[in-house]
């Protein structure tokens, strides 16, 4: 029986348990929209607007679920525009597999219509990529693609497919399956042994027996290895209290006795007060970023330090440390918690204050405030809803108010702070998730990087709430220039700018409400939460005061 490359591409996507692809078609990747249409049936296809979109929608998938998301895009500007997408998602290690198409390889390297070496471009932002040059290459590399993927730590790979390649044939005779050399068995096989051992162990466990007050940091990579159950008992275990970075939120439950919160330049006085005291600080799947350590001087400075990390290229990197344990947090901290003496007895006492979790920056003179509206968002959601958000003030608002449970998941651009993320990975995971609740915080400045994918909302009924917070400005960049240049706000403000956002949203056929109280936006999350019911998107405009600021550490 003859395949093409597009159709192997498809069946090996199938084989792959992938369900739903996201992309935008061009000429160059036409062979595969044609062998996608004859799948259709075991291959959902969510048409973007915006070729970015489709990268940021297989993050929110992949994020939302722990598998790979697919996203495809035609040559030159097509591939091009899902770079933003690629790069946040290797920042915050999210497996994302892009699949682009090229020009016929006679044509590689001659300036063709549509053609970039998409490959080059991409090359510092993924794991790995490939070209492939033979159409019997394709299934093993692309079962290598999600091998690399998913493995060790998590993070985007791109496959570039040449048009020619898509619409060469070749025959495969019977059920044979695989054509390729077996790389991807060795790969697995060389990845096979553990990468820590008992005397990384007892290092850390040294460590912790002279400690008096330990503290545990943990990261995105704890949610990435499924280790929040086992990061709960280990400060239940020690009795110390757990902080979180942005990534890492929903790490340990809000109402958890030792949930410090949110933790750095933005935290909670309960997290940065304890990493002041802290004589050992345990970072968990944390890369020590500088949100979090102001550089080498902002964190715990007086503590020893154990790191614990799937990624052996993190440890030491910003922040020396005194013990370190490289490996997959879900197995190693069992070993750990297996070896801590069960009578261990923390000194932290009154000294941890949980209830400074619970900023008290609320400007009484507001009518509306981002508090009130997240809160009470949470209550008609449920405990496993998908939290997604933009980026600037709404998103830090989120992470300090928002009550996240373990059943919670949090998706946003944590280390490339990519505005415009929202609604693609809300689209994505509302895909993936449609038993969910899914919510996108976002602002007025971000929405109107996004808002054409309201399309893709209403043509797959994925009921997303939408809540804007509309300050009429670029919230956290107005507030930097209050802070650092003297009140000198040029280019944040969007007073004459921004679009009548309920007009916009019925333009798409979304039902739009604008609040300015709490009376207002607790009317309007009722009408949101029978929309939600009947599968439907909604969108609440939130407006609030120009002048609310987030709440923030000074570290000089």
């Amino acid at each position: 029986m003859k395949y093409t490359g597009a159709r192997i591409l498809i069946e090996t996507l199938i084989k792959n348990n992938v369900d739903t692809v996201f992309g935008y078609p061009g000429a160059a990747v036409l062979h595969i929209y044609d062998e996608l249409f004859k799948y259709r049936n075991k291959i959902r296809h969510i048409l973007v607007s915006h070729e970015q979109h489709a990268s940021h929608a297989a993050d929110g998938y992949a994020r939302s679920t722990g598998r790979a998301g697919v996203c495809i895009a035609t040559s030159g500007p097509g591939a091009t525009n899902l770079v933003t997408g690629i790069a946040t998602a290797f920042v915050d290690s999210v497996p994302v597999i892009a699949i682009t198409g090229n020009v016929g390889i006679p044509l590689l390297g001659k300036d063709s219509f549509q053609e970039v070496d998409i490959a080059g471009i991409t090359m510092p932002i993924v794991k790995h990529n490939w070209i492939i040059e033979d159409v019997r290459d394709i299934e093993e590399i692309v079962n290598e693609a999600f091998f690399v993927a998913l493995s060790g730590r998590p993070g985007p790979v791109l496959v570039d497919i040449p048009r020619d390649i898509s619409s060469a044939e070749i025959e495969i005779k019977g059920a044979e399956s695989k054509i390729g050399n077996g790389r991807v068995e060795r790969l697995i096989n060389k990845t096979k042994r553990e990468t820590f051992n008992d005397a990384d162990i007892d290092r850390a466990v040294s460590l912790i027996k002279d400690s008096k007050r330990p503290m545990i940091y943990a990261g995105g990579g704890v949610i990435r290895s499924g280790a929040r159950n086992e990061v709960k008992k280990l400060a239940e275990l020690l009795g110390s209290p757990a902080a979180m970075s942005l990534m890492g939120m929903g790490a340990v439950p809000h109402d958890h006795n030792f949930c410090a919160g949110l933790i750095g330049m933005y935290g909670t006085a309960a997290s940065n007060g304890a990493a002041q005291k802290t004589d050992l600080l345990i970072a968990l799947g944390a890369r020590f970023s500088d949100r979090v350590t102001n550089g080498s001087k902002g964190i715990a400075q007086k503590a020893k330090k154990i790191h614990i990390d799937i990624d052996p290229a993190e440890i030491n990197k910003n922040i020396e440390v005194d013990a370190f344990i490289v490996g997959d947090l879900k197995k190693i901290l069992p070993a750990l918690i297996k070896k801590i003496p069960s009578d261990f007895l923390s000194e932290w006492n009154d000294d941890f204050n949980r209830r400074e979790t619970a900023r008290t920056n609320e400007n009484k003179e507001s009518a509306l405030h981002p508090r009130f509206v997240i809160q009470e968002t949470a209550k008609i959601l449920n405990d496993d809803a998908v939290v997604v958000t933009d980026v600037g003030q709404h998103q830090i608002w989120t992470a300090q108010f928002y009550p996240f449970k373990n059943e919670g998941i949090f998706l946003t651009s944590g280390g490339l702070g990519t505005m415009g993320y929202g609604m693609g990975a809300a689209a994505g995971a509302k895909a993936a998730n449609p038993q969910k609740p899914v919510v996108l915080f976002t602002g007025d400045g971000c929405f109107r990087m996004n808002c054409a994918e309201m399309a893709a909302l209403v043509k797959y009924k994925l009921p997303v709430l939408i809540i804007i917070f509309n300050n009429s400005a670029l919230g956290m960049l107005r507030q930097w220039q209050k802070i650092s240049y003297k009140s000198r706000y040029y280019e944040t403000d969007l007073d004459n700018s921004c679009p009548d956002f309920i007009k916009l949203a019925e333009a798409y056929n979304i039902s739009g409400f604008r609040v300015t109280d709490k009376k207002s936006f607790t009317a309007a999350l009722e009408k949101c939460a029978k929309l939600l019911a009947a599968r439907k998107p909604a969108l609440i405009e939130a407006v609030i005061d120009k002048n609310e600021c987030v709440g923030m550490v000074n570290y000089n």
